[in-house]
């Protein structure tokens, strides 16, 4: 397994009864549920920055 990288994490305690709510619904640790969402804003982040940036197709009005 390759080598995971600790650091010490501060937040608001009613973030982390949020988080740590979450995680049990999913089955999950509280580290685990972080580490969950912050993959998937990576992938998410990826997605949109690979994604190819689409016209505004609109018609210009004809009454300028």
């Amino acid at each position: 397994m390759a080598e995971r990288k600790a650091f010490l994490l501060r937040m608001d305690p009613a973030l982390w009864a949020e988080l740590e709510a979450w995680a049990q619904a999913e089955l999950r640790s509280v580290n685990g549920q972080i580490e969950y969402l912050l993959r998937e804003a990576v992938r998410r982040r990826r997605q949109n920055l690979t994604a190819p940036v689409q016209e505004n197709q609109t018609e210009a009005s004809p009454n300028r």
